[in-house]
């Protein structure tokens, strides 16, 4: 048995499921913050709303989850990891209660207030989604889609179309319909959908990468 493979993969679930932890937590932060929620969420808790008398959200999450992911273990499995399970289980419920969670710990926040979590919030997503895309064990159902899109190689005026761009045009389509359902966006959900890459990049350099392949942080620097 090779225990360093070994241990690397032990190393790549635990980031994933830390990186998943994070994340959800920080959506309910968001919602608290009340400055809009990331795109896909601007989905989710949009359409919520539709069955909110009959369903909680974590339960509706991962029966939206389900379906999405039939589309995609039929269109093309190879995203879809253990991660994907991890994200489909956990991350609705873990939204739920981290926001009723921070309502009892926070119950009245100024306009200061919000701000303050807003930019908390945008912090520790970016640190969790760091830790998730280097653990590399699979993708969100939602990030499949935009990945096997980049993939086919589409074009708009001649020109292939590149992932970010792939990414952006999906993430306007989830605040579209999120906001017909009458979640609005906000600040929050432009800052998640434009401008996470460089922060995600700064943890992903200083945090993630260094854990996974067993070196001190400053040796990174060196």
């Amino acid at each position: 048995m090779n225990f360093s493979i070994d241990g690397r993969l032990v190393k790549r679930f635990l980031m994933t499921t830390t990186g998943v932890l994070v994340c959800s937590f920080s959506v309910g932060m968001f919602n608290l913050a009340a400055f809009g929620v990331d795109p896909f969420q601007c989905l989710a808790q949009g359409s919520h709303l539709l069955v909110n008398s009959y369903l909680p959200y974590g339960t509706y999450y991962l029966g939206l989850s389900l379906v999405m992911l039939l589309g995609i273990w039929i269109w093309d499995k190879r995203y879809i990891g253990i991660a994907t399970f991890i994200n489909m289980f956990l991350t609705g419920y873990i939204v739920d209660y981290s926001y009723q969670f921070l309502v009892v710990l926070v119950p009245e926040m100024d306009l200061l207030g919000r701000a303050l979590m807003l930019g908390l919030a945008v912090v520790i997503m970016c640190f969790g989604s760091a830790l998730y895309y280097t653990a590399d064990l699979g993708v969100s159902v939602y990030d499949a889609i935009s990945l096997k899109l980049a993939q086919m190689n589409l074009s708009l005026f001649q020109k292939v179309l590149k992932f970010k761009w792939i990414r952006v045009f999906n993430d306007l389509v989830c605040v579209l319909i999120g906001t017909l359902f009458g979640k609005l966006p906000g600040v929050g959900t432009l800052i998640t959908a434009f401008f996470m890459g460089p922060l995600i990049s700064f943890f992903n350099e200083t945090v993630a990468e260094p854990f996974l392949n067993g070196k001190k942080l400053d040796e990174k620097s060196r």
